[in-house]
């Protein structure tokens, strides 16, 4: 189907989703209350709370809801980074899987053209990162790559707002350019930031094809959202064979679980019908909001400070170097040919 068709002619709650959430909801029930773990589940309530503002947000922004489940989980509830990235995996591959169905169901714009390639890109890259990179991380750095690395991406969002919005079309596509993107950022954003944060490729894919690609916005938001649930799916699967989930991120699981699964759907029909602008906005704000409580929560002052606060505007010049790259590509696109 072409990107360019309105999600208008399709009903806003499609058969094949509704029948996803029944299915989805009976295998919960199975799940949590058939194998003996509604008192758990009910004894983690602030996590579901949390998870309901975190799975809105997985839905109708290009972050993860372990964008608000990382930082509750480490900062409020003093859990480990590793507890942190195991709960984004796994609240993710219920929350992310939901708000996918929904979206294709919808058959809502799709850049299958690059989404493809990075989903390869991911599926070799996450798993090396889990096995290979996640373990050998400090468990601070983990929370400073989380900070730091959301941070700056709210500020660049702040800055690059219109640009995010409203992006200029390319004239004609090239296809050889978008598949290369697309396979770049899901290897490295799955290698480098998912594996260990267990969120983030899928922001990192909404930039390039916002700021690179050029596609509008909404379609952006919703190929991010595909490309999260697939890494959630793939990362949740490695940790759980060569490492094992612990019993304390299940035990917010079966709280949380229920919430995302109609939460992060009811985020993309948001993103796909209201104006993006207010969401993205309050998402830039809690991003550099965490990072002030990390700081402050890790008492990190002096040197360290200077650093994270030298590594935040490296992260924040890295963005608006795409963005002008992006430009750049686009004023040399008016005047050359199509590549095949």
């Amino acid at each position: 189907m072409p990107d360019h068709e309105s999600p208008k002619r399709h009903p806003l709650f499609p058969r094949p989703f509704l029948v996803w959430i029944v299915v989805l909801y009976t295998l919960l029930g199975i799940v949590i209350v058939g194998g003996g773990h509604l008192t758990t589940a009910v004894q983690n309530w602030p996590m579901a709370i949390a998870m309901a503002v975190g799975s809105y947000i997985a839905g109708s922004t290009p972050m993860g809801g372990g964008t608000i489940g990382f930082p509750v989980l480490v900062l409020i509830f003093g859990e480990s980074a590793a507890i942190g990235r195991d709960f984004s995996f796994a609240i993710q591959a219920i929350g992310m899987t939901s708000a996918g169905v929904y979206i294709l169901s919808r058959r809502l714009p799709i850049a299958w053209n690059v989404l493809i390639p990075a989903m390869i890109g991911s599926a070799v890259g996450t798993p090396l990162g889990v096995l290979y990179l996640a373990p050998h991380v400090d468990d601070l750095l983990v929370k400073l790559l989380f900070a730091v690395t959301w941070a700056g991406f709210g500020i660049a969002q702040f800055r690059l707002m219109r640009d995010l919005l409203e992006p200029e079309p390319l004239t004609h596509q090239h296809p050889r350019f978008d598949r290369f993107i697309g396979l770049l950022v899901g290897f490295g954003g799955g290698l480098f930031v998912a594996s260990i944060t267990g969120v983030g490729v899928d922001m990192l894919l909404f930039v390039a094809l916002v700021l690179l690609v050029r596609v509008d916005a909404r379609c952006g938001i919703a190929s991010s959202v595909l490309l999260m649930a697939f890494t959630s799916l793939v990362g949740l699967l490695v940790n759980a064979t060569a490492f094992g989930i612990s019993d304390e991120v299940w035990s917010k699981w079966y709280a949380a679980a229920p919430v995302v699964a109609i939460g992060a759907p009811l985020g993309a029909l948001a993103a796909s019908v209201i104006p993006r602008g207010i969401t993205l906005g309050i998402v830039s704000l809690l991003c550099v909001v965490q990072f002030v409580a990390f700081c402050a929560a890790e008492r990190i002052s002096g040197w360290p400070l200077a650093i994270s606060l030298v590594a935040l505007a490296g992260v924040t010049a890295g963005f608006a170097m795409v963005n002008r790259w992006g430009d750049r590509r686009l004023r040399r696109l008016r005047t050359t040919p199509p590549s095949p």
